[in-house]
């Protein structure tokens, strides 16, 4: 049985999701952030010496990273629906989006989390103003645009489209789902409807549905 090591509000939600598309057996071993850190707590570093989540347990080996964690479980269960083969001409459309949400996606998103952070928590005002303004000129210099950039380039790879690739779910739609339904729930993707769209059908997705109503039960349990 694969056994998953879950972070609240973490990536590791999309690994719930890919269980759930596979049909396997699986179970979710919840661990809550540090109330003033907002980090993961140090009881995950003993699972792996990373220390943060998503971290899977399987045959006696621990594996952390949503990417590799995602193909080991595909390559487990011997399925190709989720990876293609790499005979087959998706199976490179499937890595790339795969890869693009942790390696182009996701820094400038987290890079922007922070910094905002940050300037809510300023303080004094004339610390608070100069961290402020600092923030935003970095946000509109540097990731804001590439924010931007980012989104345009989904919208228009969408168009048209239900899924990243092919007809049904692939690894590049749970590993693209994380970031963009982190981005719905915060209203940021107005003016994107292809994009939106998007999201608003993964929450008709049968599996997707399963998949966070276990999650947050297994969250309940836990609390």
């Amino acid at each position: 049985m694969f056994t998953l090591h879950h972070l609240n509000e973490s990536r590791s939600q999309r690994i719930i999701w890919l269980f759930e598309l596979l049909n396997v057996e699986y179970e979710i071993k919840v661990y809550k952030r540090d109330a003033t850190t907002n980090l993961a707590p140090a009881e995950l570093s003993q699972i792996h010496p990373i220390g943060a989540a998503p971290i899977l347990t399987h045959n006696d080996r621990s594996i952390a990273e949503t990417g590799a964690i995602c193909e080991y479980i595909v390559h487990q269960v011997g399925n190709e629906t989720l990876l293609p083969s790499k005979l087959d001409d998706k199976h490179i459309d499937v890595q790339f989006w795969s890869h693009f949400a942790e390696g182009s996606m996701m820094p400038p998103l987290v890079a922007s989390l922070v910094l905002n952070k940050g300037k809510e928590k300023a303080s004094p005002f004339f610390i608070k103003f100069v961290i402020s303004k600092f923030v935003d000129a970095v946000m509109e210099k540097y990731f804001g645009k590439v924010i931007h950039r980012n989104l345009h380039f989904i919208e228009q790879h969408l168009q048209g489209k239900t899924w990243f690739v092919g007809d049904t779910p692939t690894l590049a739609d749970v590993q693209m789902s994380f970031p963009l339904e982190a981005l719905h729930k915060n209203g940021r993707l107005a003016g994107l409807p292809n994009t939106k769209s998007y999201v608003e059908n993964l929450h008709n997705e049968p599996s997707y549905q399963n998949a966070m109503t276990k999650m947050l039960e297994a969250e309940k349990d836990a609390s």
